[in-house]
């Protein structure tokens, strides 16, 4: 592993750390004492990086670390916690970018999820790279309330990144959704650039009525990107976070609890938090990454670790269609998947995309002659 510690400064402040609270088993960057990593296990990593969101803010906040190391380990706890520290801004954006696209490819191959926590959502571009740098074809699931898209040809913003990941030469991006879109907040433009590349969305109506409708999506995420201010302001700090509607705060726990029991899940990130927010956002802030790591400490070992042996398998049989529909269910968490199969002589590339995760309204669909909508679209990024 090379060393990631010349990219972290240590934690800057003395925390309170009471016996058997997670604090007091977590393994911290103090001064002249950066964590040896040395098993798999989850790894905090703040970065205090700005310079490309609306406003540039000249402090950073990482107040939620006492609230986080107060709250008590939940059941089933044995990985590893590390608080790698705060990573130190360079000169430019890029060189703060290169050195998180470094410290997730080095984490990433020692089987530590990084929680990315900080500044603007560009940083999801950065991200990215650590699986670039891995030649890893990958799904990036954002949880915001808009598309994020901006101009290719324009300078990366905050919220405007995801035009530079699909610029990215060669591109390791194989799907993108979105969970939470605001439909006043995206032009019809983007939705349109959305469906012509078979992306997706679950727009914020469609998940208050059912989180079933999200859970798949969740569970088919390498990377996961939270936009913060995706949050309702009611139940964050009012004074920053100005959208009326939005995730209630117990939402946003829900879905980071899903993110970390996705088996496949390795990067993990909550951006545009905000320098100046009160203490209401710097708890809300810390109770998501407790439910992420509570959802990681519980995972099932399903696919893409799993084998499929252990799953029940079921064939579909449609109308006017040559092949059956092959669904799988889990007999160790009851989740499902479906079976796209990938052109002939792509070697192992498609393997981890194979298997669609799904729900069982898509089998029961399949069961009335209707072919799910997941499946054609990932059809049609493999052929």
């Amino acid at each position: 592993m090379k060393d990631i510690s010349i990219y972290f400064s240590p934690i800057a402040c003395a925390y309170d750390v009471s016996e058997d609270s997670l604090g007091d088993s977590m393994h911290l960057h103090s001064d002249g004492n950066f964590p040896e990593i040395d098993a798999p296990g989850i790894a905090l990593v703040f970065v205090p990086e700005y310079r490309n969101s609306n406003e540039v803010f000249s402090k950073s906040n990482d107040e939620f670390r006492q609230a986080l190391y107060d709250f008590h380990k939940g059941d089933g706890w044995n990985m590893n916690f590390y608080d790698l520290g705060n990573v130190l801004p360079g000169n430019t954006v890029d060189d703060t970018s290169f050195a998180l696209g470094q410290i997730v490819t080095e984490l990433v191959k020692k089987e530590v999820i990084p929680i990315v926590i900080g500044g603007g959502q560009d940083l999801t571009v950065a991200c990215y790279r650590g699986f670039e740098n891995l030649e890893r074809l990958i799904n990036i699931c954002a949880i915001d309330s808009s598309l994020d898209i901006g101009e290719p040809n324009e300078k990366i913003r905050a919220d405007g990144y995801v035009s530079h990941l699909l610029m990215q030469r060669p591109c390791y991006l194989f799907n993108f959704s979105n969970i939470g879109l605001q439909r006043p907040l995206a032009s019809q433009r983007e939705i349109d650039l959305f469906e012509s590349l078979y992306f997706d969305i679950c727009r914020l109506g469609e998940f208050n009525q059912d989180f079933k409708k999200a859970e798949p999506f969740l569970r088919n995420s390498d990377l996961i990107s939270i936009d913060f201010e995706s949050v309702r302001s009611s139940d964050s700090d009012a004074r920053y976070f100005t959208n009326p509607n939005g995730f209630y705060a117990e939402q946003l726990c829900q879905l980071s609890k899903y993110s970390g029991l996705s088996d496949k899940l390795s990067c993990f990130g909550i951006f545009n938090v905000n320098p100046h927010q009160n203490e209401v956002a710097s708890n809300l802030l810390a109770q998501l990454i407790w439910y992420f790591a509570d959802g990681v400490a519980n995972r099932y070992g399903d696919f893409p670790i799993g084998s499929k042996a252990n799953y029940t398998k079921f064939h579909v049989h449609l109308e006017d269609f040559d092949d059956d529909l092959i669904f799988y269910k889990s007999d160790k968490s009851n989740r499902w998947w479906m079976e796209v199969k990938y052109p002939a002589g792509e070697g192992g590339k498609y393997d981890r995309h194979q298997l669609v995760p799904c729900d069982r309204d898509d089998y029961e669909g399949a069961m009335q002659n209707n072919i799910p909508n997941l499946w054609w679209k990932t059809l049609q990024k493999l052929s």
